[in-house]
């Protein structure tokens, strides 16, 4: 999803700073871009270190109108339940899933009050739905979610939004179902990046949105 929305805003012109744990991927995409316009940091975002050059990048483009928090971790696979989860892999999916954007997003906090930016968090249904297995992520994004919200009511110059991108195809998602075909899975450029990009197009209220019914035609939700 990170690259496809990189490429799509590339091609629209916006300047990007990218960050991902793979630095061979994150270079792929990168490559494909303008460097003018293109800041790559292979990271982790639960480093302060990488958030501190994250945004010290965005200053040098010339500020930051968008933070997109797509980092996540799913936890071990296949996903155990509620009653035999690792308490230190708990904690991991909340230092990452929620921790690291709030510190993220305590950095970047000047630079958005300074544009009227916006802020998407990635969101999941399962932060809003009890699916036995997921209670480590979907609390987690339940968590994230709440941060949104309460951001949103504190800030209400800035657009915040809980982007829930619905079943992609990903490695992540196919972590979630092992040994499962995934196939019928839309990828994220076919629903979720279409769906974020009508979502930043339009600038809605803050608030909790899903992909299919931003993109869903008028009168038929």
């Amino acid at each position: 999803m990170g690259r496809d929305l990189a490429l799509s805003l590339a091609a629209d012109g916006w300047s990007l700073v990218l960050d991902a744990r793979g630095a061979a991927e994150l270079d792929a995409v990168a490559a494909a871009l303008d460097p003018a316009r293109t800041r790559s940091l292979p990271g982790d975002v639960t480093d302060p270190t990488h958030r501190e050059d994250l945004v010290a990048a965005a200053w040098d483009l010339g500020g930051l109108d968008l933070l997109v928090n797509n980092a996540s971790h799913l936890g071990p696979s296949p996903q155990p339940r509620i009653a035999e989860y690792p308490t230190d892999e708990l904690a991991r999916v909340y230092d990452v899933d929620v921790l690291a954007p709030h510190a993220l997003l305590r950095e970047a906090l000047p630079m958005l009050r300074l544009a009227g930016g916006v802020v998407v968090d990635v969101s999941s249904d399962a932060a809003v739905e009890p699916y036995e297995g997921w209670g480590g992520y979907g609390s987690a994004k339940a968590a994230l979610d709440q941060l949104s919200a309460v951001l949103a009511a504190e800030e209400p110059a800035l657009a915040v939004y809980a982007f829930d991108p619905g079943d992609m195809r990903t490695a992540m998602h196919q972590a979630a179902y092992p040994g499962e075909d995934i196939s019928d899975r839309p990828l994220p450029g076919e629903v979720a990046v279409p769906g974020l990009r009508a979502l930043l197009a339009r600038r809605p209220p803050s608030g909790r949105y899903r992909a299919s019914e931003l993109l869903a035609p008028a009168g038929s939700r």
